[in-house]
């Protein structure tokens, strides 16, 4: 049964597209599509900017991952599934430009054709593309991915393509899908990510089930060796199809691909040191500072570098679950935010080198922190005037600040100020306890890695001074999971990533029903009139400028509900990489992208040891 807040979502999308869009044009089929504007290359374009086109094709490049897998099918909830599945042997329709906020070119669709109202899309695919099976990529291909996915995939494909009303074959090589609502304007560019899974071979009936069997996909790689939970082989497929389109010059430098998985951090980097493998991206500011002094850093033979990105930093946060009631008071989880030291933590924890997330789309333009809302905006949130704080509207809402001293009194005030008038008091042996029921204020608080749960021992220490006691459990990486999917927790670490086009997404993150979706990322259990009209604004925008007002909108509405501790961000990206590995002198606007890199055909296979 759909719920009140989901036909808000839609008649609020359909309402706006209506208005924007009163005239559909014809369809025009082109190579590549933009969210907002234009594509930034032309239809004879012949690579991307940030690739080297003559970088050479060699090598076995090994990998290092933290945790462990059951389950090469990344397209299911069950399971723990193996990196590169996704990446490297499925493919879409159309593939993705890092250099841009949001815009798309032919993959195994040589073109695509939008009506301006883009209430339907048609993909005409190339008939060269092939499985690696040698079985050509068929319009019954894609019709079976999409009505595969939509029942049986994981939540967001669901969720998304479930807005496609109807599907029509056009010729031998087409397929037009119409839309549901109109007035979504990210549906075609979805669509258009979409995976193609080979019909020929996958049975609907097994297919939420975990399996190890070997995946064929149209992909540059296959999957040639697999050790569940140790180590994953994939190999260069001599006969891919696309290896020469544009947008794969440059990239799929590898013959081979080697993921090797580790328990934890300390032993992935010790193999690290050792030349076990490549490249390490670093999280982590304590180990950045101090630990990469080894003999291959200072002879030159593994590099430390910082790639900068133009992108959001998106949020990472303590994020409370506020289906619990302990949660359910805004005032509470203020009082929460105001006891969390985040300038003790930062010099005592990290060398000073994290920076505070004051926004969910911190670091861009689409943040609202320190912008006053602009008349869009506070047009858009006239109808939910309790939605926002007056210092979010004004974007002076900064997250609190403490001496650093690990004993500020300042914001302790505050937060036991807010607590008692949400009925909270300290007793008589010094614990805060309800008012009305005498029940002490205390939660769990779930970790995952040692890092975590130092995060959480630091953050108990300051909680005690205001009389609230939390208990920390440490579980496994499946049990971890299990219960983040089934919403089984009372506090939880989490980040969500943010682009410079967020889209659809958003309803998986913060609309109401996704408060209620098993397996949705919305972990705090938002629900919010206001962020669910945002949403549906930002996705009926026609132009950059409205888009971003409603994105900086919704970003107003997240902040002041205060759903989540703002934590930090790295100010780079952090990378340590052996010298065999060489990587283009561009960097795009998301950031390295390792399958542009290559491997010295020059440098024996055991060079980084």
């Amino acid at each position: 049964m759909k719920t009140a807040s989901a036909r808000a979502i839609r008649w609020t999308i359909a309402a706006l597209a209506f208005l924007i869009s009163p005239i559909c044009a014809a369809a025009e089929p082109r190579h590549g599509i933009a969210m907002h504007g234009e594509p930034k290359y032309p239809s004879n374009f012949t690579q991307f900017d940030y690739v080297n086109p003559n970088a050479p094709k060699s090598g076995r490049a090994t990998f290092g991952v933290l945790g462990s897998f059951d389950n090469l099918n990344p397209f299911i909830v069950k399971g723990n599934t193996a990196p590169g599945m996704r990446e490297y042997v499925f493919e879409s329709l159309m593939a993705r430009s890092q250099d841009e906020p949001f815009t798309l070119y032919g993959l195994l669709a040589e073109s695509i054709d939008v009506p301006d109202d883009r209430s339907s899309v048609t993909f005409t695919l190339r008939p060269e593309a092939r499985f690696s099976d040698g079985q050509p990529v068929t319009v019954d291909d894609v019709i079976f991915s999409l009505e595969l996915l939509r029942e049986k995939g994981r939540p967001n494909h669901r969720s998304f393509y479930s807005k496609v009303g109807t599907i029509e074959r056009v010729g031998e090589r087409g397929v037009k899908l119409s839309f549901k609502d109109g007035g979504d304007r990210e549906m075609p560019l979805i669509m258009g990510l979409m995976p193609v899974l080979p019909k020929h071979l996958i049975d609907p009936d097994r297919f939420e089930a975990t399996s190890f069997a070997l995946p064929v996909g149209s992909g540059p790689y296959l999957a040639t060796s697999v050790n569940p939970g140790s180590s994953l082989v994939l190999k260069r497929d001599p006969n891919y199809w696309g290896r020469d389109l544009p947008v794969n010059r440059g990239s799929y430098n590898f013959d081979e691909i080697r993921y090797e998985f580790y328990r934890d951090a300390n032993s992935k980097f010790e193999a690290f040191k050792k030349g076990l493998f490549l490249i390490n991206g670093e999280g982590d500011p304590g180990r950045w500072a101090r630990e990469y002094d080894f003999p291959a850093v200072l002879d030159g033979r593994v590099v430390k570098q910082d790639f900068h990105t133009g992108t959001p930093s998106g949020m990472s946060g303590l994020a409370f679950n506020t289906r619990r009631p302990l949660f359910a008071d805004r005032r509470v989880r203020e009082a929460l935010i105001l006891l969390f030291d985040f300038e003790w933590q930062n010099k005592n924890l990290y060398h000073g080198l994290y920076t505070r997330i004051q926004s969910y789309f911190d670091g861009s333009e689409l943040s609202s922190h320190g912008r006053p809302a602009n008349a869009r905006e506070r047009e858009l949130l006239a109808p939910f005037p309790d939605a926002v704080t007056p210092e979010a509207m004004e974007g002076t809402l900064t997250q609190p600040v403490t001496d650093g001293s690990g004993r500020d009194r300042d914001n302790l005030r505050k937060a036991l100020q807010l607590l008692k008038a949400a009925g909270y008091e300290l007793n008589a042996a010094g614990k805060m306890a309800n008012k009305a029921t005498g029940q002490p204020f205390s939660f769990e608080t779930l970790a995952a890695t040692r890092d975590q749960e130092r995060l959480f021992l630091t953050y108990a220490e300051n909680l005690r001074k205001a009389g609230i006691e939390i208990s920390i459990r440490q579980i496994d990486s499946a049990q971890y999971q299990s219960r983040k999917t089934n919403f089984d927790f009372d506090v939880i670490q989490n980040g969500w990533g943010a682009s410079l086009s967020p889209g659809n997404e958003q309803l998986f993150r913060w609309s109401s029903q996704s408060a209620d979706t098993d397996g949705s990322f919305n972990y705090p259990g938002v629900k919010s009139p206001a962020a669910d009209a945002m949403i549906a604004a930002m996705l009926a925008a026609t132009d950059r400028e409205d888009f971003v007002s409603a994105v900086r909108a919704l970003d107003r509405v997240l902040m002041s509900g205060d759903y989540a501790v703002p934590l930090f961000r790295l100010p780079a990206q952090w990378v340590a990489y052996w010298s065999v590995l060489h990587h283009p002198d561009a960097t795009p606007l998301y950031g390295y992208q390792i399958d542009t890199w290559w491997i010295d055909p020059s440098a024996r296979a055991d060079a980084q040891r």
